[in-house]
This record gives structure tokens, C-alpha cells and sequence, in this order.
């Protein structure tokens, strides 16, 4: 046998067994819907605030800004609270050298703590844990793993993505609704349940959070994957929770399809008179709530429009499960 047809009979091996879909996650999903709380623990102590000792802003007039992030401590790593306070408590000298992480370049910052009433302060208000409220988009049913929210966590007061080092979703119930109006969005009122935990957060994108679902899956309520291609303008529904545990589907109005933004590729408005009712439109808490057209998932809703509450966006499906298997 010649070079040549050797060639040819190798290509032709590799040809016949290349997949025919080169993603890894499933062509079904199970469909989501269900409210979900939240939590994260970052990677650094973030900075939120500032109070006055001695009627000072000593912490602000150190150098520190709000979204600061502290990670180390007298030069001593620290990613909790917890181990802050360990590291002060460990110092005799009461002028501590903090170091910060700021847009990514690292500044250490002397600050002199004031003692007050037989305990030292730092003039800070800081944080290593962030809860909050959204919707379970999907669970693929194979690897077990979660999309929710489709956008990123972010700390409200920097305005910045949240490095998690850990997290997980637990059991809420929604208690009420707080609706949207002109100048500002809507929220879902929970109450949470953080011993009930569903599941594991192993990361937080642009695209969403992603980790592994733990609690027991129902296979009974899978639905179709939808591609990019077969996402139209015209009638939708989503699916999301108003009260208690009820997941329930709304109406909306697919108006417009863009292929080329990362994360906002379906521009909707909602005609459900229900929801409107209940919402004036689209609220915090409904972040990822699955968009279902023709009985196939196509995406989960990730914004609302302040100017016009009834108008909102999502991601494409496709998007989260490539983003949730990398």
C-alpha cells in the first residue's frame, strides 16, 4: 500500500468517528423555573463603607476606597473576616498595613486603628459573603450541573464582579413582590432557608453562575434544547415564581434577535396581563428565568429596561450550557 492511500484511509478513520456534536452538554435539559437563594464567598474581604471613630473617617482618610480588596494583613494572606480579626488581634504594633487589590494592582495601606471604648477600630465596613435571590435556569441531566441568573454576581457597591472561592443555592419561598415603576426596578421579596442547600456554585461569569445540583432531580420535566437558528420574533413564554414555590408560565413578546452581543440576544416585552398585574414588568429575582418557544428552552431572562419595565432581555441557551460545561 502506497503513502497516499494510507493517508487517505487514516483521514477517512478520523472523519467517520468525529462527533457529530461538539459540545458536551445534552440535548435536553430540565427545565427550571424554581426561585433560588444564593450565596458566595469571595475571594478577598471586600471594602463597602466607612464609619467614624472619633467622629473621623479614619479608613477613607488611610487611602481606602469602597470596592477595595483586602488579602492580605501584615503581610499575612487572609480571605475571611474571621482571619482578619485573627491577624489584628495578633499585633502588638496598632498601625496595621493592609493590602488591597484595586482595579488588579496591588497598594498596602497604613491604618492607625483608634481605640474606643477598650476596643480597637478600623473605621471599615467589609464583607466575605454575598446572598441574594434568582431563578435555576436549567439542570443538564447528565453531569448534574446548574445554570442560573445568566449574568454575573456583583457587589452593589463597586459595581464589580464577585471572585468567589465557593457558594451554593438553597430553598427559598417568595413572600411578595415589590413592582417595578418608571424610575426604578421591581424586586421579589424570600424568605431563606440556608440549611436546605440544592447545590454547589463553582463559578460566576458574565454568562451566569454554574456549579453542581445536589438535591433530587425530577426527569420528568425535561424539554428540547434550542439552537441559536430557531429562535424567532413573535410569541414566548417564561417561566419563573410570584409566590410561595409556584412556578408558573407568562407571556411575552420576542421583538428582537441579536446574534452578536455576548449576553443580551433576545430582546422580549411582556403581554402576560397576570404578571403585569403583579410586577409592572420585569423585576430583580427573575434573573434566569427560562425563555420556552415551541416547546424548546431557548435562553433565561438576565435584564430589565429601567426606562421600560415591560421590556426586557435574555441569553441564548445555547450560551449558558457551552459556559456551564467549560
Amino acid at each position: 500500500m502506497n503513502f497516499k492511500k494510507k493517508l487517505l484511509l487514516i483521514l477517512s478513520f478520523l472523519t467517520f468517528f468525529l462527533p457529530l456534536n461538539i459540545y458536551a452538554y445534552s440535548n435536553k435539559v430540565i427545565l427550571g423555573g424554581d426561585n433560588i437563594g444564593i450565596s458566595v464567598n469571595t475571594k478577598e474581604i471586600l471594602v463597602v463603607g466607612f464609619y467614624k471613630v472619633n467622629n473621623k473617617y479614619i479608613a477613607k482618610d488611610s487611602g481606602f476606597l469602597i470596592g477595595d480588596k483586602i488579602y492580605k494583613v501584615n503581610n499575612k494572606e487572609v480571605s475571611s473576616i474571621e482571619e482578619l480579626v485573627q491577624e489584628i488581634n495578633k499585633s502588638t504594633n496598632k498601625t496595621i498595613n493592609f493590602t488591597i487589590k484595586r482595579k488588579e494592582i496591588d497598594k498596602t495601606i497604613k491604618l492607625k486603628l483608634v481605640e474606643e471604648n477598650d476596643i480597637y477600630k478600623t473605621g471599615l465596613y467589609i464583607k466575605d459573603q454575598i446572598t441574594g435571590l434568582g431563578t435555576l435556569t436549567y439542570i443538564d441531566p447528565e453531569t448534574k450541573i446548574f445554570g442560573s441568573l445568566g449574568h454575573e454576581i456583583i457587589d452593589n457597591k463597586s459595581g464589580k464582579l464577585v471572585d468567589i472561592k465557593s457558594g451554593f443555592i438553597f430553598e427559598s419561598i417568595i413572600t411578595g413582590n415589590i413592582k417595578s415603576t418608571v424610575t426604578s426596578t421591581g424586586e421579589k421579596k424570600a424568605r431563606f432557608f440556608q440549611n436546605m442547600i440544592k447545590g454547589n456554585i463553582n463559578k460566576n461569569t458574565i454568562k451566569g453562575i454554574y456549579g453542581t445540583y445536589t438535591d433530587k432531580i425530577d426527569n420528568k420535566n425535561l424539554i428540547d434544547v434550542a439552537e441559536k437558528n430557531e429562535v424567532k420574533i413573535g410569541p414566548a413564554k417564561i417561566y419563573t415564581v410570584l409566590k410561595n414555590n409556584e412556578v408558573k408560565e407568562y407571556d411575552i413578546n420576542i421583538i428582537k434577535i441579536n446574534n452578536d452581543s455576548t449576553t443580551k440576544n433576545i430582546l422580549f416585552e411582556i403581554t402576560d396581563k397576570e404578571l403585569m398585574n403583579k410586577t409592572n414588568g420585569v423585576i430583580k429575582g427573575m434573573s434566569g428565568s427560562p425563555i420556552v418557544q415551541n416547546n424548546k428552552i431557548i435562553g433565561a431572562v438576565t435584564h430589565a429596561i429601567v426606562s421600560d419595565n415591560t421590556k426586557g432581555y435574555g441569553i441564548f441557551i445555547t450560551t449558558m450550557l457551552e459556559e456551564g460545561d467549560k
